[in-house]
């Protein structure tokens, strides 16, 4: 009987964890809808984009094009194999995820409040090093892909694909944002209060 009543625990045990994983939202095009699936994502979205003075529309459009907001997310390459360290909404590498850590405390990748933070985060840190606007989602793509050593070095210019993913980011960070601005009236007001703050 305690063999069974084990088993049963952790089946259940097992189906519970898998009942935590967050699917991604259906409609990505709009952030409206995005934020009206997934309401716990707005607060961390608007709450990074306020301390770091990036836009909500940008960690949003970062989230799209890095993972399509799948909590677990891996680079695969055709035979299975991970291409590197990249994990999570953000895609962040082991390393520079250990460098956030240094910085902001225990988080993980899997988070979505922690992925949020950290983009807003790495684009402060990104625009410091490269004078890279933040209001300028296309070059701090560039940059969040090449590192800000590699952008200084123009790494990208020799990649067309990279520079074609850096316009759809930038052109979504844009779009997201003009959703976010003709939301209803709640998300409105709380995007007018947080955008008067941001550096």
């Amino acid at each position: 009987m305690k063999f069974k009543i084990t088993s049963a625990f952790i089946a259940l045990a097992i189906v519970g964890g898998c009942a935590t994983k967050v699917a991604p939202p259906r409609a990505q095009a709009n952030a409206c809808a995005i934020l009206d699936e997934r309401s716990k994502w707005e607060r961390p979205v608007f709450a990074s984009a306020s301390q770091w003075g990036v836009s909500p529309g940008t960690i949003l459009a970062f989230m799209k094009q890095e993972s399509g907001f799948r909590q677990g997310a891996r680079p695969i390459d055709d035979n299975g194999n991970r291409r590197s360290s990249a994990f999570g909404y953000s895609q962040a590498l082991d390393g520079t995820w250990s460098q956030y850590e240094r910085a902001r405390g225990a988080a993980r990748r899997d988070r979505f409040e922690d992925a949020a933070d950290f983009i807003g985060w790495y684009l402060d840190h990104i625009s410091r090093l490269t004078q890279i606007s933040k209001q300028d989602a296309r070059n701090l793509y560039l940059a969040y892909h090449e590192g800000p050593a590699g952008y200084r070095r123009a790494t990208y210019s020799n990649k067309p694909w990279l520079l074609d993913v850096a316009n759809r980011v930038g052109s979504q960070a844009s779009i997201y944002d003009g959703q976010l601005r003709g939301c209803e009236a709640r998300k409105m007001r709380r995007f007018e209060i947080l955008a008067s703050g941001q550096r």
